[in-house]
């Protein structure tokens, strides 16, 4: 029986994807004639704007045969405005194919690529393209794929090289390893079954438009891929919804259990046809066994994502579009129609999620970028015949909670009844939406349970602050009541619509906007501009890395503030520098005030999303507001809200310091120097006085008074600035007391430097995030010798700490002890002086052993006592002892 497999074929826009389909089609004998992009006849690129462009805009199907192995090719497309329709096929592959451009090396949305492989688990082998270009070299290219992503990749073309090879392979598993010790060989099947479990990343070296190497890669498919196993059951995974040139709508889909035939029933739709596709044609079959990819017709409900039988439904997709656009009809055009033919469109592109905004009378539609914008308009005048523009497009914002509220739905007009309470609970940045049940059939009957677990999924939930989609976050029903006679379906569709709404109505809402990761390369002479524009930006970035002549950042920025800052890197670099961004996902947004009060959403107006319940008094239904319901409602869930202290708790956590971007500036200081001081010229810094002593509280510059002090005492005078979420996270000792209460590991530092000050005898300033209290008017108060200060709502610490060093800068020594990267350069370039988290620990720690050396010293000169030298610990108990047996 012949060996098969579903090989997906992924790869940045220009790497040589199609030519490569083309030339593996041409050797296996399935096309008699090469197709070129550059030609227009590409045997893959079926529509007519494809061949126009010379990109993939949708994927295809193609099976053909390879020596003993049967491959069914879904080709992708590579440009980034067609992602979406590239993941969509990632769930049905059992290997993936990716190409590396040899003459670009590889690009950021390579990396994006490698990134959702790793997510779907997608075994997967790679071909490095066009190595018969001028200046491509193998093996600097090999060391750029094992940096990137991983010595796990392996040059599968070596030669005369055997034992180095299987050297390189047994390295990459420690049974493997063992088993090669012993017999100095390895067998083709276990190097197989590496690859299969993402241990091994065969790596090909070639030209596709030369056909160089291709074959090699087709044998290589042959011998190191392994059959899938699949149950009896019937089960498939929809990943593409289309129409045929009739109009017939097509569901494509992979078989992963059992067969599908003709006629069966699936829902409440049969099967009119199985159609196995290659390229725009295709044969009818009467049947599909699992591990086949087919298209069929007569299912008019499925979506991409959905599974079918036992098999799961998708997780939500991790590349989405950031951007929505106003389509502008024609005068003459009917709204209603036009917005039934983009629903159309919306089936067999989701992402696109067309909405009609009621209040403006508009229809919206989320977009990738601009390619993608001329493809839709190009598709709905040959589809419809209507030729429609796209106004600006706006950002895509999205809310969550910050911490745990109960919501409650009810809905009882005269004749219906339903009653719903739901949890909602925040989640890590990604998790996107979370559904789930506690609640005991003996309470509510299984059938109403699922149903409300179904309304809860058919719908985009919105916020209150803008009326944006709600995320990151877990909705589990915690209660609910149903009527013996006068409940339906329908009352329970009510009731929890109203109840996730009045839950957000009572939570603590934080609105979030889309945010890239970025890599930026640029002249060094240009890496203080654009660091300067990145913390403009309100974005984070790894310190710079050198290669050559060019400089390296890495980071995070909004999505909103980098939309155009490639032309402006084009102009600032002379054409020089490049700059990769891809989605990295939903962050708090930087200027959250501002936005809220731009959109003007009223969620109180919103009459498709209400907040409020219908109650049912004196036979008649009425209305109650959102902050009525819990006095009028019929059960009572169990569930209590947190208290004041954890709510604050959660409200001022502050993840930024605490993740992957905490973490010591490993920067050489004189080359930053050098850096800001060939940009911005000399750095001017007031002279550092001994021990770093800091004098004058900082009401003084807050309130704007002079201190009425001579200039020259002024210039002796330092401040200590402290991140003080920052050193919890990067101190073991708080970080682990943090993870038990947040609370006591702030007390605990605040004793530690005013301890540390108590010595020093500077002014010490510790800064914590309470951006996210709403409301807040941030606070300063004195503990002991130090002052503690809680942010303002929307003000992080690192822009108070920022934002006071270049005030006080001025007139006296500031340091500021953090680990964040992007904030110990901003305090470099404005004349101030960084420590680290470990530093400030390493000053502190001298500090003691310096304070315990004096003591010593003065006893020394005079009586010794038997106590002189003990530790403090040993002091402050026999003191205390001392004390209890006083008061005795």
């Amino acid at each position: 029986m012949k060996k098969k497999i579903v090989l997906g074929i992924l790869a940045h826009v220009d790497a040589g994807k199609t030519t490569l389909s083309e030339g593996m089609l041409y050797l296996s004998g399935s096309l008699r004639k090469l197709g070129r992009v550059d030609h227009g006849n590409a045997f893959l690129d079926t529509f007519e704007l494809e061949r126009e462009r010379g990109i993939t805009i949708f994927s295809k199907q193609v099976v053909f045969q390879a020596g003993d192995i049967e491959i069914t090719l879904l080709d992708t497309p590579g440009h980034v405005d067609f992602s979406a329709e590239m993941e969509r096929t990632l769930p049905v592959l059992d290997y993936a194919l990716l190409l590396i451009s040899g003459s670009d090396g590889i690009q950021g949305h390579t990396e994006t690529l490698w990134r959702l492989l790793d997510r779907y688990k997608i075994p997967t082998f790679l071909f490095i393209n066009k190595m018969d270009q001028e200046g491509t070299d193998r093996d600097s290219l090999m060391k750029q794929i094992n940096a990137r992503f991983g010595g796990e990749c392996i040059d599968f073309g070596q030669e005369g090289a055997q034992q180095d090879f299987y050297e390189q392979v047994a390295l990459c598993d420690e049974k493997t390893l063992e088993h090669y010790l012993a017999d100095g060989h390895l067998e083709t099947k276990a190097i197989a079954r590496l690859i299969e479990e993402r241990k091994v990343f065969p790596c090909y070296f070639g030209s596709a438009l030369k056909l160089s190497r291709v074959e090699e890669l087709l044998e290589g498919l042959a011998t190191f891929t392994t059959a899938k196993k699949y149950p009896d059951e019937f089960g498939a995974k929809v990943y593409k919804i289309a129409r045929d040139s009739q109009g017939s709508r097509l569901t494509y889909l992979k078989i992963t259990g059992g067969r599908l035939k003709v006629k069966d029933v699936i829902g409440e739709s049969k099967v009119d046809q199985i159609r196995i596709y290659s390229g725009n044609k295709h044969e009818l079959a009467q049947e599909a066994e699992a591990g086949m990819v087919c298209a069929v017709t007569g299912l008019d409900t499925t979506y991409p994502g959905q599974g079918l039988g036992i098999e799961k439904a998708s997780d939500m997709p991790v590349l989405e579009p950031v951007l929505t656009y106003r389509i502008v009809l024609p005068e003459d055009a009917d709204v209603q129609a036009s917005l039934r033919n983009f629903k159309l469109l919306e089936e067999e592109e989701p992402q696109l999620h067309i909405v009609w905004n009621e209040r403006l009378g508009e229809i919206h539609a989320k977009l990738m970028g601009e390619v993608q914008i001329d493809v839709l308009k190009r598709l709905i005048w040959d589809r419809f015949g209507m030729a429609v523009q796209f106004d600006t497009g706006s950002i895509v914002y999205k809310e969550t909670i910050g911490y745990p509220v109960e919501g409650v739905g009810h809905f009882e007009p005269l004749r219906h009844y339903a009653e719903v309470h739901l949890l909602l609970e925040p989640l890590e940045e990604g998790s996107g939406l979370v559904f789930a049940s506690e609640v005991s059939v003996d309470q509510l009957d299984g059938n109403w349970q699922r149903l409300i677990l179904t309304h809860l999924e058919e719908k985009e939930h919105l916020g209150v602050l803008t009326g944006s989609a709600i995320t990151d976050m877990k909705i589990t029903l915690i209660a609910g009541k149903a009527h013996q006679k006068h409940t339906e379906g329908g009352d329970f569709r009510q009731a929890v619509y109203r109840a996730v709404r009045q839950g957000l109505k009572k939570a603590q809402s934080i609105l979030l906007e889309p945010y890239y990761t970025f890599r930026l390369e640029v002249p060094t002479e240009n890496v203080g501009r654009a660091m300067a524009d990145i913390q403009r930006m309100n974005g984070r970035f790894e310190p710079p890395v050198k290669e050559g002549d060019m400089s390296v950042l890495s980071g995070s920025a909004p999505v909103a503030a980098m939309r155009d800052y490639q032309t402006e890197v084009i102009s600032y670099t002379r054409g020089r520098g490049r700059l990769f961004c891809m989605l990295k996902g939903y962050s708090p947004c930087a200027n959250a005030k501002e936005v809220i009060e731009a959109i003007g959403y009223d969620s109180e107006s919103d009459l498709d999303n209400p907040t409020g319940s219908v109650f049912c008094a004196h036979g008649a239904g009425y209305v109650a507001r959102w902050d009525q319901v819990e006095e009028l409602m019929h059960v009572d869930s169990g569930w209590k809200p947190q208290g004041e202290k954890q709510r604050q708790e959660a409200a001022v956590s502050a993840p930024h310091t605490a993740g992957q971007e905490s973490r010591d500036f490993i920067g050489d200081e004189k080359e930053l120097k050098e850096i800001f001081e060939r940009t911005y010229g000399p750095i001017r810094r007031k002279s550092a006085p001994q021990r770093r002593k800091i004098a004058a509280s900082p009401e003084g510059y807050h309130s704007g008074q002079s201190t009425g002090r001579k200039k020259k005492a002024e210039d002796e005078e330092a401040y200590l600035l402290v991140d003080g979420y920052n050193i919890i996270f990067a101190w073991e000792e708080l970080k682990q007391l943090a993870e038990d209460n947040i609370m006591s590991a702030r007390d605990r530092l605040m004793d530690i430097l005013s301890d540390y000050q108590g010595f020093r005898k500077m002014t010490l300033i510790l800064v914590f995030d309470a951006y996210k209290v709403e409301g807040n008017p941030g606070t300063i108060f004195k503990y002991h010798n130090i002052y503690v200060v809680y942010t303002k709502e929307a003000e992080t610490a690192d822009q108070y700490i920022e934002k006071t060093a270049h005030k006080i800068g001025r007139r006296h020594h500031v340091t500021v002890a953090t680990s964040d990267a992007l904030e110990q350069v901003i305090i470099l370039g404005q004349g101030g002086h960084r420590i680290s988290a470990q530093g400030l620990q390493n000053e502190i720690l001298l500090a003691k052993q310096e304070l315990r050396e004096e003591h010593l010293e003065k006893t020394s000169k005079g009586k010794r006592y038997l106590f002189d030298g003990a530790s403090d610990e040993m002091t402050e108990y026999v003191d205390r002892m001392r004390n209890e047996d006083t008061l005795e």
